[in-house]
């Protein structure tokens, strides 16, 4: 279940990065277990199926580096390129791709998946991708984080109660406990359907209780990203403290407030704190 969420994740990350950075072409691997080996999985912007289901060992190619070394790589002409092995010219050859980027995304400590970008042509990447990638790539990070935890805690829960066997023997407080642990995990949730069925789950523990924050909540589509920018910005850092805080560039830092500003209905950033403080987001 948190894999399938995940991949949900990264099929909207394609997309999201190739119109972001402009490129041909981008595609994700699945990093295989014990991260030997990863499979191409999804490919936005092909001219062929070359890529599609492409099997690449630890090390090999420019994905298989990014993987190893943990950290993005890029190449300006593929083919040609120095320090890589050329294990899969063959199907970067059939998608007439050039300059290529990959970037690897981990989650509970392990990379999960490498995303990659490619151009044809001599159009070339310059560091736009990175500025593009880095965010995204982090968001997808966040996400994989909490559908694993949100899976973590609901197995324990439902380990939990089949341990006791008769429900009986659940105590008031112990329900309200579950039932505020499941509040607390619908909050930090994004997936529709995962929010629902925590609902769900709260609502058949602790019938007709109060603190539902999350509901309260109007879904305004702010991003975590967008959010945590509100909240530096809102203990007085400028674009360039808050860029050093989270890892971003100054620009990135821009546009997500410009972007938060324009959900909030707000002409600078004062009014985006205010509206942000007014409906709950900021504290």
């Amino acid at each position: 279940m948190p894999e399938q969420r995940s991949e949900v994740a990264v099929t909207k990350v394609l997309t999201s990065v190739r119109g972001r950075a402009g490129v041909d072409a981008a595609f994700a691997a699945r990093v295989e277990p014990g991260a030997r080996a990863m499979r191409i999985l999804y490919v936005r912007g092909g001219l062929t199926k070359s890529l599609s289901g492409l099997t690449i060992a630890s090390g090999a190619g420019l994905g298989g580096k990014s993987l190893v070394l943990g950290r993005p790589v890029r190449v300006d002409n593929y083919l040609a390129a120095r320090g890589i092995t050329h294990n899969y010219d063959h199907a970067v050859e059939k998608e007439q791709l050039r300059t290529v980027a990959a970037m690897p995304v981990r989650g509970d400590g392990a990379p999960r998946y490498v995303i990659y970008v490619g151009t044809r042509g001599d159009k070339a990447l310059g560091d736009r991708w990175l500025d593009a990638m880095a965010p995204v790539v982090r968001e997808l990070e966040q996400e994989i984080a909490v559908a694993d935890e949100v899976e973590r805690r609901l197995s324990a829960l439902a380990a939990d109660v089949h341990a006791r066997r008769d429900p009986a023997v659940l105590t008031a407080g112990e329900m309200q406990e579950i039932a505020g642990e499941l509040a607390e995990l619908a909050g930090a949730v994004h997936d529709a359907s995962l929010r629902q069925r925590l609902e769900a789950l709260h609502d058949r523990l602790a019938p007709g209780h109060a603190q539902q924050p999350w509901r309260e909540r109007p879904d305004l589509g702010l991003t975590p990203r967008e959010v945590a920018v509100l909240e530096k910005v809102a203990l007085g850092g400028t674009n360039a403290v808050v860029a050093e805080g989270l890892g971003l560039l100054p620009n990135t830092v821009k546009s997500y407030l410009k972007s938060a500003m324009r959900k909030l209905g707000a002409s600078n950033r004062v009014q985006a704190i205010v509206e942000a403080r007014n409906l709950g987001i900021l504290p």
